[in-house]
């Protein structure tokens, strides 16, 4: 089962329920920011919990209409992640922490550690998201991002259409449904995907269909990244085809002192592709 280390809480705030798993009782507090779409914290973070447990003190939410985290009426663009965080954070009782955040986790991160550097111990960003000025078929996507017919017609693919999901999965992952914990994150996928539907959700998140405008990207998050002071680690799969190395390494060229680690064979889901080798990496750092 997912997060056998931790205990699970659920807090209850203006614009709706976060969830958020904790497990260690001693040592720095580390926060552990999850993806998009169909992304929970068990999902990403399923080993991770119990690899840190023994030497700190771990949280890590679900995202707002993630897991257990809806329904939600808030905002859920990258300044209303940030917003949630730093509620999080207050409600832990942290006046600072260390953040390790993956894709859109990583995009929320960095903003966060950038505007409130008071907050932040320590940064690892794991393929983050926001680090680019324009992606590839820019405006074709803009376009398919603000069909919300076609959203919700994925949304529905997803819920009703295991097969669909799981392969989809498996193309994300290096070894595909010979990982390891395959069944594992696709029954998570599965019962998201499920709950997105019930909830008449879309199948992406505001932050990635905000982040698109017509010609250029509404969310880059570049700009900011020399204000970040905390100590960073910024960290890709060599077969992550979902944010391009070139991103990542102006990433870590702006943002000052950041180190910059390659991890062979590991995609976009680093932590489940290859867990021992992110944990070791990540123990090391924090």
């Amino acid at each position: 089962m997912p997060l056998d280390a931790a205990t699970v809480h659920d807090l209850r705030t203006d614009h709706g329920p976060v969830r958020y798993y904790r497990a260690g009782e001693s040592g720095p507090a580390v926060v552990l920011l999850h993806g998009a779409m169909l992304d929970t914290a068990p999902l990403t973070w399923g080993r991770t919990v119990a690899a840190l447990a023994d030497s700190h003190r771990v949280f890590a939410p679900d995202l707002p209409r993630h897991g257990g985290s809806r329904p939600w009426h808030g905002p859920t663009d990258q300044e209303g992640l940030e917003a949630v965080l730093a509620e999080l954070l207050d409600h832990w009782e942290l006046s600072r922490a260390s953040l390790v955040g993956l894709s859109l986790g990583g995009g929320i991160a960095a903003g966060f550690a950038a505007r409130r550097p008071e907050r932040v111990d320590r940064l690892v960003l794991v393929a983050p998201g926001g680090m680019e000025g324009r992606r590839i078929a820019q405006g074709t996507t803009y376009l398919l991002l603000h069909t919300p017919f076609l959203l919700r017609l994925a949304t529905v693919l997803l819920a009703r259409g295991p097969r669909l999901l799981r392969a989809t999965l498996a193309a994300a992952l290096v070894e595909g449904e010979r990982n390891p914990d395959f069944a594992e994150i696709a029954a998570l996928a599965e019962e998201e995907a499920r709950a997105k539907h019930e909830a008449g959700e879309l199948a992406l998140d505001d932050w990635q269909i905000r982040s698109y405008g017509w010609r250029r990207m509404r969310t880059d998050l570049r700009p900011l990244l020399p204000r970040i002071t905390a100590p960073t680690l910024v960290v890709r799969g060599d077969a992550d085809t979902a944010v391009p190395l070139s991103a990542v390494e102006e990433a870590a060229r702006l943002i000052p002192g950041a180190e910059l680690l390659r991890i062979p064979r590991a995609g976009h889901l680093l932590p489940r592709d290859r867990p021992e080798e992110f944990h070791a990496a990540l123990r090391a750092f924090l």
